[in-house]
């Protein structure tokens, strides 16, 4: 049994969204581990001050700012870091938006910007830096791409968040179905479905957590290292053998919780 499983020495990784939240955990996590680290967001003096933060920390971590809601922001995004890295180990597809209104008056602008980030902006960043994944992937070592989903894909939630649930749903089918076609080129296609972390996105959990744990059957919300852990096993020699799986990290709450008095 070999004793690097969890080992990201020697990589280079880019997370969509790395400046804070999720992303941010990711990010971090990986550098203690080894990797080269690219993070990326739509606000540039953030995502400058989390790179400069982790490296001053020791880790390698370059800020490439960018707007990735498009298919030009994207492509973009992708130009700039097959610039500077032609082969890329790791992808994490982390970018996200929410949008909460009543059924009656959810507006088109809530479902295209959601859609477009959430959905879109995954299958788009994938396909332009498909060529950087590939030449860094061998048999023995495949190259990754995570997807940052949501326990809200997999399970309702009481909130009319229609774009969100919609888009998170399809994003782990988007997931197996980039699995099933990039395994062929040694690329591994997982996702990540997250359940109560505290972050911007996630303001109950932020602001409310210790409300929030009673309805969790782990009785707390997740912390740093449980996201980072979850990404490492994924990212590391260790999940090459998982391919279109989507792990829910949330305690308990998609496949655990009791529901309807059963």
């Amino acid at each position: 049994m070999r004793n690097d499983l969890f080992s990201l020495v020697g990589k280079v990784a880019l997370v969509t969204g790395g400046s804070r939240g999720i992303g941010r955990m990711i990010a971090e996590g990986f550098l203690m581990h080894g990797a080269k680290v690219y993070i990326s967001a739509r606000k540039a003096t953030a995502c400058d001050a989390t790179a400069a933060e982790f490296s001053a920390a020791g880790g390698e971590c370059i800020s490439l700012p960018q707007d990735i809601s498009t298919l030009e922001g994207a492509r973009a995004l992708a130009a700039r870091v097959t610039a500077l890295e032609p082969k890329l180990d790791i992808l994490v597809n982390n970018a996200g938006a929410a949008w909460m209104a009543d059924f009656e008056a959810f507006p088109e602008s809530g479902w295209d910007k959601v859609m477009d980030l959430n959905l879109k902006s995954p299958f788009f960043l994938t396909q332009a830096l498909h060529g950087a994944l590939k030449a860094a992937a061998s048999p023995d070592r495949p190259a990754k791409v995570i997807n940052i989903a949501s326990i809200d894909g997999m399970r309702l939630n009481p909130q009319e968040t229609y774009s969100y649930h919609a888009s998170k749903a399809g994003l782990i089918y988007l997931t197996r179905r980039l699995a099933a076609r990039l395994i062929a080129d040694n690329i591994v296609v997982t996702a990540i479905a997250p359940g109560a972390f505290a972050s911007e996105m996630n303001r109950v959990a932020r602001d409310q957590g210790e409300e929030v744990s009673k309805r969790i059957p782990s009785r707390r919300i997740g912390r740093d290292e449980d996201m980072a852990a979850a990404a490492i096993y994924l990212a590391s020699r260790a999940g090459d053998y998982v391919v279109g799986a989507t792990i829910p990290v949330d305690g308990g709450v998609a496949l655990a919780e009791v529901q309807g008095g059963v």
